[in-house]
């Protein structure tokens, strides 16, 4: 179980999404604040449904809640959005530059997206465009030394955030999900 207190705040208001809202609420057993409980993707499979469906649910309704809580908290505290934190944190990994294809790659979004967001950091001063000698057509793009420290203060804060996120858990369990998300990973790319 997740901490209470003001970290919840953002789950609370995803959990009240109209796309979450608008899904169709199970039979839930008596539990105690089961009448209270968030409507979200798990909610459509009920315990007569596949095992396998209900845990894919699972895994995609707790994927959803740590992604909206992490995007209200990049926009409350740093006005971020979550697209522009990703740019910066590819740039951040490589600080030599990297071709607008290769973001577009590596953040899989179309190239329009990444020009967009890029535009925007550049009119900020956080990026620069280099044009690159050998390929007129092509643009390396680094973050500059404001772009470092902006995305220096929302790393340490995303890791913060994350580690309270996952706090309702133990070390060994989150060792034990991470090694078994691992093997359903191996298993999807190499069948």
């Amino acid at each position: 179980m997740l901490a209470a207190g003001p970290m919840r705040q953002p789950l609370a208001a995803f959990a009240a999404h109209p796309r979450t809202v608008a899904l169709k609420m199970p039979n839930l057993s008596p539990a105690a604040g089961a009448e209270n409980a968030p409507v979200d993707l798990e909610t459509r499979a009920d315990q007569t449904e596949h095992e396998d469906l209900r845990l894919w649910l699972r895994l995609l309704t707790c994927t959803n809640l740590i992604e909206g809580d992490i995007r209200s908290r990049l926009r409350q505290e740093f006005a971020c959005t979550l697209p522009r934190f990703d740019l910066m944190a590819q740039l951040d990994r490589h600080p030599e530059g990297l071709k607008m294809g290769e973001l577009s790659r590596r953040m899989m979004v179309t190239g329009g997206n990444v020009t967009g967001i890029t535009d925007q950091l550049q009119q900020e001063g956080l990026v620069s465009r280099e044009a690159l000698p050998t390929d007129r057509r092509a643009y390396l793009i680094r973050l500059t030394p404001a772009g470092r420290a902006a995305f220096s203060r929302m790393a340490r804060a995303h890791e913060d955030w994350i580690g309270q996120l996952f706090a309702g858990l133990a070390e060994t369990d989150r060792r034990a999900l991470f090694r078994l998300l691992g093997r359903l990973k191996n298993g999807l790319i190499s069948p």
